[in-house]
Order: C-alpha cells, then structure tokens, then sequence
C-alpha cells in the first residue's frame, strides 16, 4: 500500500537525478512511496510498472526495468538477493531524508551492501491487544517488572541465530572454504535424502568464473550474484552444465538481465534447427516437346 512520503525541493537541483532520465526520476519519486519504513521494496519490475505506470500504457515492465537499471547506476538505489533468494532494491538516501512517525516494522531483508553495520531491527508491529510473555527469573518465579518498568512495557526479546544486517539467518560454518561472508556457496548441492538432486560435475562457481573471465570488463558484483543465483538453481534442476554454459554465452553476447539467463538457457536447450530453404516458384509452362515429357501417356 502505498505511503505519504517527503520530497525536498532540493531534489529537483539533485546532480544525482539529472543524471538519469525523466522516467526514471519519476519512478524513482513513485518507490518513496511504494518502499516500506527502511526504504525496500521488490524488485520486480512488472509489479512496479503496474503500480505506477498503470495509466501510461508506453511506459511497461520493459522500460521501468531501464529506469531502475539507470537508477542504480547512479547510485540511488541498491539492487540485491535477499536470503529467501528473491531480488529486492533499497533507496540508499531513504534513511536520510524520510522521518518515520510510525514504523511498521521490518517488511523485507537489509540491503547486504548498506545495512551491514545497522542493528538488529525491531519486529513488524502487529495491531491489536497482544500478551507479551512475561520473563521468568531463575528461581522459576515471573517477574513483575525488568529493568525498573513495568512487564507488560517491556519488549520481549526470543533467542534467535546470529544476527547479520538486521535480519536473522542461519550461521555459516567457518570451515568451509568456499564460503564467504553472506553469499551461499553458488556450487554446493542442497542436502536431503533420495530426492535431492545428483552432485554437479561443474559447479555455478566454475560457470561464473568462465563467464567473467570471457568478459571484456569484469561484470559488477551483482550481476555476478545474481547470476551465480540463477545457474545453481538450473543446475539442482538438473539442467546439464553445458546448457547452462550455452545459455551464459547467449546472455554476455546480449547483455541483458540476470533473471533472463533461464529463458536463455531454455533456448538454448530447444532452439530448432532453422527450416531447409524452399525450392524457388517455377511457374508451369506447356512442355515443348509433348510426348517427351508424358511418356505417351496423353
């Protein structure tokens, strides 16, 4: 739903706009207003398209993608992978420039990029009479009151794993190398009993790794994320590696977005060999020689 949100008159002098161009400005002042109160949102183009170009039918899903590409070139918003493998975007000056008078809470995952250092962020607020549980002591007793104020003001805090950019999620095991900080590694097969899929012979990390060396400039950070995302999930689908890499190849030649490369691969896969050409129109003509080409049988 969208909200009320402030526009300074400094904006319109903003070298950082001018920079892109005036529909991608104005998509840009459309997500003040569609971003939750940390200023995120999905990203996904069609949805944005249809909340805020619904009356101009030349502006869809096609150029509102060019909007928020030019968008985050200019650095004033942040495309990245949520934990839950979804994309979402982040305003990065949204902090800065919007005063919350009642937050609702946190609606979707922190921005890896700028949300590393924030701290745990509160729970979504949830409307009507809620009981908090009330804290035990450790005689077993409950306690009227926590820190000198009343139970029932009290914010109850759950145990929870560690805490990364404002969000819960589960803790990485130092041991394995090929891990980094935040990004799961992009070859390693989930686990599970006889359902789960065949060990890759290649993983996304090799594929990846091909495909920026192929590049003529290293591709940015999230693209190559986003990329990596995209070639683990075809390759636990059991896509062969080799359409996978046909499909990398299709994709850098053409420049497009990450969440294409399974169309890519697709084609790819079942692209059918082009149609023979058609013999050329020879118009019928009467034979010179009749019972030449009949064969008597006239």
């Amino acid at each position: 739903m969208a909200r009320i949100r402030t526009i300074k008159p400094e904006a319109f002098a903003s070298e950082s706009l001018a920079a892109v161009s005036l529909s991608a400005e104005r998509t840009f002042f459309g997500l003040l207003t569609l971003a939750d109160d940390q200023g995120r949102f999905r990203d996904q183009a069609a949805v944005i398209a249809g909340q805020l170009w619904s009356l101009r039918r030349e502006h869809g899903p096609v150029e509102v993608e060019d909007d928020l590409t030019q968008l985050d070139a200019a650095g004033l918003i942040c495309r990245y992978e949520g934990d839950d493998g979804k994309r979402y975007l982040h305003i990065v000056s949204f902090a800065k420039h919007q005063k919350i008078n009642r937050p609702s809470g946190v609606r979707n995952p922190a921005c890896p990029r700028h949300d590393l250092g924030a701290t745990r962020e509160p729970s979504p607020h949830v409307h009507g009479a809620v009981t908090e549980p009330s804290v035990k002591g450790r005689g077993g007793s409950t306690e009227a009151a926590v820190n000198g104020k009343p139970a029932g003001q009290v914010r109850f805090s759950e145990p929870s794993p560690q805490v990364r950019g404002g969000l819960t999620e589960p803790a990485v095991s130092p041991h394995d190398p090929d891990l980094g900080p935040r990004n799961r590694d992009l070859g390693t097969t989930p686990l599970g009993g006889a359902s789960a899929p065949a060990p890759q012979t290649v993983s996304a990390k090799d594929l990846i790794g091909e495909y920026a060396a192929a590049c003529t400039h290293r591709p940015p950070r999230d693209v190559l994320s986003h990329l990596g995302g995209q070639v683990r999930k075809l390759l636990d689908e059991g896509i062969d590696p080799v359409h996978v890499r046909a499909g990398l190849a299709r994709h850098r030649a053409k420049g497009l977005h990450p969440s294409t490369l399974p169309s890519l691969v697709h084609e790819a896969m079942n692209a059918s060999a082009p149609a023979p050409a058609a013999a050329a129109h020879r118009p019928w003509t009467n034979p010179a020689d009749v019972a030449a080409a009949y064969g008597g049988d006239l």
